[in-house]
C-alpha cells in the first residue's frame, strides 16, 4: 500500500520534498519577499472588490495593511463550488485568517487570501452541493454548470437563482435562521456577475470580518500582474513538467503515488480559445498546439499582452504563480495539495522563488445535539464511525445486550487460549509449532470476520427499527463521503444561525477535530 504524502509531512517526514517543515512558521517569517510592488498588487485588488461590490471596511483595512512594504500572505484557495461547496472550502479560508491573525504584527502585517479557482473548467466538481435539514432530509442541488468553461466566465443564471430560493423553500429548518442565510445569498446574487463570483461574494460575506481577502485570478488587473510568470514559461514551456516528473519517480522509489503526472510534450499552461474552452498547451519540438491549433510562442506572448487572463496555469503550474503575485508567508493546504505540493520545489526556482510553508489545513467535523449524544452513547467519535458506522453501532448494542460473544475481550480471551495451546503443543513436538500458530491465526480471523458480520447484524436490525444508523451516516457520512467533504457549511447556519460561524472563528489554526454545536 502507497504512503500517504500527507500524513508523512504532518508527522514531520518528506523533508527532501518541502523546503519548509511542517510548522516552521518562524522560518518563514524570516524571509522576506522585497521583489514586489505591493501598492500595485493592492490597488489592483481594490478595483477588483470594487466591481465585485465587497469593497467595505474589512475589505478597505485588509488592503492597507497588503500595501505596508513588509506584508506577507497567508494564501488559501478552492474551486468556486454552489453556494461555497463542501464545508471544508469555508474551514480552509477560515484557517487562512486564523493563521494571518495569530502571525501579523504592525511592523509585519500579515493578511489572509482566498484565490478564488475560477479559472477551473471541472463543471462536475462545483455544480452541485449538498444540504442536511432539521427533519434529517438530504437537500442536493445541482446546477448545469456548462462543461470546459472557465467557471469565471459562467455567467449566473436566473434559473439557478429560481433553483437555490426552491430549496431554501423546502429546507426545514428555524425560521429566523433560514431568513438570514436567504439574506446573505441573495445579498452574493444581486450583484450578478459570473458563478465564481456569487462564491466569492458568499466567502467574503462569511469571512471578511475576520479579515480575509477573496482574489479572482481572471479580473483584468490581476491577470495582468501575472502575465510576467507565464511569459517566462513560455520560454521553456517543457521544463516544469521535468521537474514534476523528476520527483514522481522519486516519490516512486519512496513507496508514494505521484498526484501530478505531465505525459510527453504536456505543458503547465492552458489556452483560453475562442470557442471558450480552456484546452492544455503542448508542445512538439518548435511547436506549441492545443487539440484544435497551432501556435507560434509570438503567437501566445501576443495573446498575453492582449488579454492575458486566456493563458492560465494548470495544477503543477498554479501555485507558482500565485506566489509571484503575493508576498506568500503560507499557503493553507489540503491533503491532496500537500501531494500535490511535493512535486513542486523544483519548479520555484524556474521563477526564482522558492516554495513557502504548506500549512495542512484546520479539519472540523460538525456534532449537531443529537449526534452528539448519540455518539456519547456509542462511546465513539465521529472519526470512527465514518471509518466503520455499522461496527461501531453494532458494538454498542452488544455492549448494552451484554453480548459477550460479540466482545473484544472474549476475542483476546481466546487469543490468549490459543497461544498457550500452541507454546504446549510446540513443546511436545516441535514440528507442530508452525501448524499451531498457524491455525491461530486463521481462528482468530475467522472468530474476528463473525463477530463483525454478527456486530453489522444488530446495526441493521436496529437501524430498521429506530433510524440510528441512517441517522449517523446523513449527519457524518451524508452519500458515503466524510461530512466537511460534502455538506456545505450553510446548513449548519441554516438550523443554528452564527454560532458554527463564530465557534469556527474561535478555534486555533490547524485545528482538528469534531466540533459540538451547543
Amino acid at each position: 500500500m502507497a504512503k500517504s504524502a500527507a500524513a508523512e509531512f504532518r508527522q514531520g517526514g518528506m523533508t527532501g520534498y518541502f523546503r519548509l517543515a511542517h510548522g516552521a512558521t518562524a522560518q518563514a517569517l524570516a524571509e522576506a519577499r522585497p521583489d514586489l510592488d505591493r501598492v500595485a498588487l493592492a490597488q489592483a485588488l481594490h478595483d477588483y472588490h470594487r466591481d465585485l461590490g465587497t469593497l467595505d471596511g474589512h475589505t478597505e483595512a485588509a488592503l492597507a495593511q497588503l500595501a505596508h512594504p513588509a506584508s506577507r500572505v497567508v494564501v488559501t484557495g478552492q474551486q468556486a463550488g454552489a453556494l461555497t461547496g463542501p464545508a471544508y472550502a469555508v474551514h480552509k479560508g477560515a484557517d487562512a485568517a486564523l493563521l494571518a491573525r495569530q502571525l501579523h504584527t504592525d511592523q509585519r502585517p500579515v493578511v489572509a487570501v482566498y484565490w478564488v479557482a475560477s479559472q477551473d473548467h471541472d463543471a462536475a466538481e462545483v455544480a452541485s452541493t449538498t444540504l442536511l435539514d432539521r427533519a434529517e432530509t438530504l437537500h442536493r442541488l445541482t446546477l448545469d454548470v456548462p462543461a470546459g468553461v472557465p467557471v469565471g466566465r459562467v455567467p449566473w443564471r436566473p434559473e439557478w437563482t429560481a433553483q437555490v430560493h426552491a430549496l431554501l423553500d423546502a429546507f426545514d429548518g428555524p425560521a429566523e435562521h433560514v431568513a438570514a442565510v436567504r439574506r446573505r445569498i441573495d445579498a452574493a446574487l444581486a450583484g450578478g456577475g459570473s458563478y465564481a463570483d456569487v462564491f466569492a461574494r458568499l466567502l467574503h460575506g462569511l469571512l471578511a470580518p475576520a479579515g480575509l481577502l477573496v482574489l479572482d485570478p481572471l479580473y483584468p488587473a490581476l491577470a495582468r500582474l501575472m502575465a510576467p510568470a507565464l511569459a517566462r514559461e513560455l520560454r521553456d514551456p517543457l521544463a516544469s513538467s521535468a521537474a514534476i516528473e523528476a520527483a514522481a519517480a522519486q516519490l516512486e522509489r519512496d513507496g508514494f503515488t505521484p498526484q501530478l503526472r505531465r505525459p510527453p510534450g504536456a505543458t503547465n499552461l492552458f489556452v483560453e480559445e475562442d470557442d471558450g474552452q480552456r484546452h492544455l498547451l503542448r508542445v512538439d519540438g518548435p511547436r506549441l498546439f492545443t487539440e484544435t491549433r497551432s501556435y507560434t510562442r509570438e503567437d501566445l506572448l501576443a495573446l498575453l499582452d492582449a488579454d492575458p487572463s486566456r493563458l492560465t496555469p494548470a495544477a503543477g503550474l498554479r501555485p507558482v504563480v500565485q506566489d509571484t503575485l503575493l508576498p506568500t508567508l503560507a499557503f493553507v493546504v489540503g491533503p491532496g495539495e500537500i501531494a500535490y505540493g511535493a512535486q513542486l520545489q523544483g519548479v520555484y526556482p524556474l521563477h526564482g522563488l522558492q516554495q513557502p510553508l504548506l500549512w495542512p489545513r484546520l479539519s472540523v467535523t460538525w456534532l449537531e445535539p443529537p449526534v452528539a449524544r448519540l455518539l456519547r452513547r456509542l462511546e465513539a467519535g465521529a472519526a470512527q464511525v465514518q471509518a466503520d458506522p455499522e461496527g461501531v453501532l453494532g458494538r454498542a448494542l452488544a455492549r448494552e445486550r451484554g453480548a459477550a460473544a460479540a466482545a473484544q475481550g472474549r476475542l483476546e480471551a481466546l487469543n490468549t487460549e490459543l497461544q498457550a495451546l500452541s507454546t504446549e503443543l510446540g513443546a511436545l513436538d516441535p514440528t507442530l509449532a508452525g501448524a499451531a500458530e498457524r491455525t491461530r491465526t486463521r481462528t482468530l480471523a475467522r472468530v474476528t470476520h463473525l463477530q463483525r458480520l454478527a456486530t453489522r447484524a444488530l446495526a441493521r436490525a436496529e437501524d430498521e427499527r429506530s433510524g440510528q444508523l441512517t441517522r449517523l451516516k446523513r449527519h457524518l457520512l451524508p452519500g458515503g463521503v466524510p461530512q466537511e467533504r460534502e455538506l456545505n457549511f450553510l446548513t449548519f447556519l441554516l438550523k443554528h444561525g452564527e454560532t458554527p460561524l463564530r465557534q469556527l472563528l474561535s478555534l486555533p489554526p490547524g485545528w482538528q477535530g469534531e466540533l459540538e454545536i451547543p
